[in-house]
C-alpha cells in the first residue's frame, strides 16, 4: 500500500518515521540467523556465526565499505568453519 503513495503525499514527519523502518527490521531478519540453530535454540557456545558477524561489523565500522564486510564476514565464517 505504502509503495503505490508518492513520496509527496507525507510530511516531513512521517519520512523520517518511515526512513528508520529498514534499521529495525534489518536486526529481526539477521538475529535468527545468527543466534538460533536449526531447532530454534538459542546457540552461544562453538557459534562460528557470531565470531564471524562481530569480525564483519568492526571491519564494517573501520572501512564503511559494504563489499569489504560482507566479504570479510564470509571469509571469516568459512575459515572458522572450514579450518578451526
Amino acid at each position: 500500500m505504502i509503495a503505490l503513495l508518492k513520496k509527496e503525499m507525507f510530511n516531513d514527519r512521517i519520512r523520517e518515521v518511515l526512513s528508520y523502518v529498514p534499521s529495525a527490521i534489518f536486526p529481526a531478519i539477521i538475529f535468527p540467523a545468527i543466534f538460533l540453530d536449526n531447532t530454534g535454540i538459542i546457540q552461544l557456545e562453538d557459534n562460528p556465526k557470531i565470531l564471524a558477524a562481530i569480525i564483519a561489523m568492526l571491519i564494517g565500522i573501520l572501512s564503511r565499505n559494504i563489499i569489504a564486510t560482507i566479504i570479510s564476514g564470509l571469509a571469516s565464517y568459512w575459515f572458522l568453519i572450514f579450518v578451526v
